[in-house]
């Protein structure tokens, strides 16, 4: 799984954790049904926010049963059936997932990321990616989508990659990533029949793009430092206070963007709400380890130090630091290493453990197979424990960024 979209179930009300769950196990059956299993490795939680959208712009006329249906027993679900997403918001979710997956695996193969760094792995990821290009393209062009656009995207973010340097604008890096999700996500009113949405929507994906490019070079940074992969942060010389403001930018438009749509109607747009102008403010405080917004002093302590809710915040490697920076005081240590690296039957073998006994989700740290450094466990990114929307005052309290917020399923009306 990846993705910046990561709502923790102790946040979200019973109904709008099953739709959630509903949206993310019908992109994974739409990818199985169309392109065969392993496609299902391209399942992401930001992708399903595609079908949220379709389904969320649809004719509420046409029910409920006409967007759902019964999935039969799976594993992850503990062997129990549910109602999934069903139809063409799904299947452009798959087609996008692909795309862009598969742009991803071409990341990780240019910067050799673990195992990838061997010859013949990176070799069948690039003939995986390329698959699933096509694959993707051919379910957009059952929908009326071009992918081209985004293949285009991925193509050109290589080039302009390689031209950029100290000083080069941050937006000049994530402008291809900028243009494909724009293009993803205006297509969902094309394809919901809501043409006057396309460029209110256009908008939000642009900014949704430009985050998921900057959160993740900010997730990456160390990692990438470490490893002497490239890291638009730090090749351009950004500081991270700039970066939190272009992120904090990007959520205040992307809920700007929201007001211009036209919603089918309140409860159809209650999940694209929560996931678009919710939980995007979380993950900007979850990839910088803090519980506040960046523009004001909430971002920190009064002596100065970062608010550690999401772990350690960023840091910038001194040598990509601006000049009369030095090493940030506090500055977390160097994660250790434990044992010999693995090799790949070894290293699967321990993975399929790990996800087979919970460890992965349920312990932090635990230890990653191939390399031996220290991982944080997915429940570790949850932050469970500062909205209990079992009242109205809570409620309130943790949706005050939007104009009569109600979308804690509590009943009342923010008014703020």
């Amino acid at each position: 799984m990846f993705g910046i979209i990561r709502p923790c179930r102790h946040r979200l009300s019973e109904a709008m954790r099953t739709e959630w769950m509903a949206h993310l196990c019908g992109l994974c059956l739409a990818l199985r049904g169309d392109h065969g299993q392993f496609a299902r490795a391209a399942t992401n939680y930001d992708g399903l926010v595609i079908s949220v959208l379709v389904e969320a712009q649809s004719p509420a006329d046409e029910g409920a049963n006409s967007w759902r249906r019964t999935a039969g027993p799976c594993p992850l679900r503990g062997m129990r059936t549910a109602s999934v997403a069903k139809g063409e918001g799904a299947r452009l979710a798959a087609s996008v997932s692909l795309v862009l997956a598969s742009a991803k695996m071409r990341d990780h193969v240019a910067d050799g990321d673990g195992v990838l760094a061997r010859r013949p792995v990176a070799a069948a990821a690039r003939r995986v990616a390329a698959k699933w290009d096509r694959a993707g393209a051919r379910t957009g062009a059952d929908l009326g989508f071009d992918t081209a656009v985004l293949v285009d995207a991925v193509e050109r973010q290589a080039g302009i990659e390689a031209l950029a340097g100290a000083g080069t604008s941050l937006l000049t890096v994530t402008e291809p990533t900028e243009t494909a999700t724009a293009a993803a996500f205006g297509y969902t009113a094309v394809l919901a029949g809501r043409p006057g949405n396309k460029a209110p929507l256009e908008e939000a994906g642009r900014l949704f793009g430009r985050l998921a490019h900057l959160l993740d070079a900010v997730e990456d940074l160390a990692e990438d430092a470490e490893s002497g992969a490239w890291n638009p942060v730090a090749a351009t010389g950004t500081g991270l206070a700039e970066v939190r403001r272009l992120c904090d930018d990007a959520v205040h438009g992307v809920r700007l963007a929201l007001r211009e749509v036209d919603f089918a109607s309140r409860s159809q747009s209650l999940l694209a709400h929560v996931l678009l102008a919710h939980e995007l403010e979380r993950a900007v405080d979850r990839a910088f380890g803090t519980a506040g917004c960046g523009h004001t002093a909430a971002a920190g302590h009064q002596d100065g130090s970062p608010q550690g809710a999401f772990g350690p915040p960023p840091v910038m490697p001194p040598d990509r630091m601006p000049p009369g920076q030095g090493t940030p005081p506090g500055a977390p240590p160097e994660p250790p290493r434990r044992g010999r690296r693995r090799g790949l039957i070894a290293g699967c073998a321990v993975w399929a453990t790990l996800f087979c006994t919970c460890q992965v989700c349920c312990r932090d740290p635990y230890f990653d197979p191939w390399d031996g450094q220290q991982r944080e466990g997915w429940c570790h990114k949850c932050d469970c424990g500062d909205c209990d929307c079992s009242n109205c005052g809570d409620c309130c309290d943790c949706c005050n960024c939007c104009e009569n917020c109600d979308c804690c399923d509590c009943g009342c009306d923010c008014g703020c």
